[in-house]
């Protein structure tokens, strides 16, 4: 059973995400797209608090929406069940969670090694799965005027990790994880009205491609990003934070064990991306 629109204005919003230096990336656009639905408070989170305050106090003073800056490593289990804690033992629930901490890698098979592939793993897979096991427990409690148990988790993965050619191996293996690790966990909640689904975004401009980007810029080639998809460019940020915020809703009340490709229809043939857009 969903929650209603009216518990729903009530939801607390764990917003654990790997923010970007300028905020300018998809943290910043979810928040902002988060805040005006209107929940009553929204987390937002980075391994520090740079940019994070500011942040705070502009949803606050625009959406008049309490958010609560905290540093949290995503892929610490002790971190991230302190967030969680706070906000349930706060404001007695949590109704949504967005999974979003993760690097990239632009490195080719024989250039990585054990070390990396770990890390890239533990970031990328292992935030997912504090998150899918932390914030849906959390999401099974009652309390805070909910009434039943509930509430939709959001992983960020790629369309790297949908099919090959689109990322290196140690990230598209990580991506791969994280969509798998919401199918699972989707199916490990049945019955229980808590969702988890996984969104895939393309080629965004946003801080993790930043180097990509720049370096398109430089050798005069910029026009051809994105030219692979059949919409023609590529995406920003705001129209990943678009699907997440009615993902989270319950707009999406029956979207479930999903991996959700917001990549301007690359996936739907998925050629190898040429490197360094020669």
């Amino acid at each position: 059973m969903a929650s209603t629109a009216n518990d729903r204005a009530q939801q607390i919003f764990g917003h654990l995400a790997k923010a970007t230096p300028s905020l300018q990336g998809k943290v910043r656009a979810t928040v902002i797209s988060l805040a005006k639905r209107g929940p009553k408070v929204i987390y937002a989170t980075d391994l520090t608090l740079e940019n994070l305050e500011e942040l705070a106090k502009e949803i606050k003073d625009t959406y008049k929406v309490e958010c609560i800056p905290r540093a949290v490593d995503a892929a610490s289990q002790s971190a991230v069940e302190s967030v969680i804690d706070d906000a349930v033992a706060k404001y007695g629930r949590l109704d949504v969670f967005f999974a979003n901490a993760g690097v990239a890698s632009g490195d080719r098979l024989q250039d990585e090694d054990a070390e990396s592939f770990m890390n890239m793993m533990r970031i990328n897979a292992l935030s997912a799965f504090l998150a899918c096991k932390h914030a849906g427990a959390a999401m099974l409690k009652l309390g805070g005027g909910k009434e039943v148990t509930g509430g939709s988790i959001i992983c960020t993965a790629s369309v790297a990790g949908i099919r090959s050619g689109a990322g290196s191996p140690e990230y598209s293996a990580s991506k791969a994880a994280v969509i798998n690790l919401c199918q699972t966990s989707a199916f490990q909640y049945g019955g229980t009205n808590v969702r988890v689904n996984a969104i895939c975004p393309g080629l965004i401009e946003t801080g993790m491609t930043k180097g990509t980007f720049d370096y398109a810029r430089q050798k005069g080639s910029a026009h051809k990003i994105g030219q692979l998809n059949p919409t023609k460019r590529y995406g920003v940020a705001s129209e990943i934070a678009h699907v997440v915020a009615f993902m989270a809703s319950d707009e999406a009340s029956y979207l479930n064990g999903q991996a959700i490709a917001v990549d301007g229809g690359l996936s739907a043939s998925h050629p190898i991306v040429p490197g360094r857009f020669h």
